[in-house]
Order: structure tokens, then sequence, then C-alpha cells
């Protein structure tokens, strides 16, 4: 099984992300809309591999508790959370704890500058949208 979770990580926005703080992503049911919805609503619920399965479940009308389906899904390596478009588009930070689950952070706030000077966590930078 291929996981993209990560542990103690602060994903920081992508080197040429437009938004310079935190924004909703404007169109429902895209993937951006789905992540950034469960993501409010639930931050540090779920880590990104429970992510990826939810989104892919909301987009598949999938069931979610589907255990055979979930690992058959994770048996192909995919793209991780620095490749979101949160972290592309949007302005988001997504921090990952100590035990893998993942949050928001508006790269505009204070907990994101904390996050960014923590020594103890990771720093990763979102994918480019475009080759440098």
């Amino acid at each position: 099984m291929h996981s993209t979770n990560y542990i103690a990580t602060l994903i920081t926005p992508a080197p040429d992300c437009p938004a310079k703080y935190g924004t909703a992503p404007p169109k429902a049911g895209t993937i951006a809309a789905l992540q950034y919805r469960l993501l409010a609503e639930a931050p540090y619920a779920m880590t990104s591999d429970d992510l990826l399965w939810a989104v892919r479940c909301a987009r598949t009308a999938g069931d979610r508790a589907d255990a055979v389906a979930r690992a058959a899904f994770f048996t192909v390596p995919m793209a991780c959370l620095r490749a979101s478009p949160l972290v592309k588009t949007y302005g988001w930070g997504l921090h990952h704890d100590a035990a893998g689950r993942v949050a928001l952070v508006g790269a505009e706030t204070a907990a994101f500058s904390r996050l960014q000077n923590d020594p103890a966590l990771t720093q990763r930078p979102g994918m480019r949208s475009a080759r440098a």
C-alpha cells in the first residue's frame, strides 16, 4: 500500500501560488472545494490518505467504509497534498501533526508564521503549477 501521509510537517503554499492568503475555492464540487470543506469542518480529524479517500468517495458516490476498495485505491502511487489545489492556487498551508492528521492554515495567519518558524516541523513547499 502506498501512503501520502506526512508526520510533523508543514506544506507551504507553492512558490507560484497566486493567492497571498487562504481563500475558499469558489466552485462547489471540485477537488479543491471538497478538500477545503472536509478540512475546514474538521481540522486534525483525518490523515492525508483519509482526505484523499473521502474526496474520491464524494466524487464517485463510493462507500467510505469499504476497506477493500480503499486498499485497492492506495495500491497505485498518487500525488500527495503538496499537489493539492489548496496549496497551488488558494493560498493554504497544510499542517500535519505528530499523528499525521491534517489541518488548513491560511498563509496570512499568525498560526502559519508560528508553524513556519517551528524547528521541529519539516517544511515542504507545495508543488509549482508551472515549470521554473
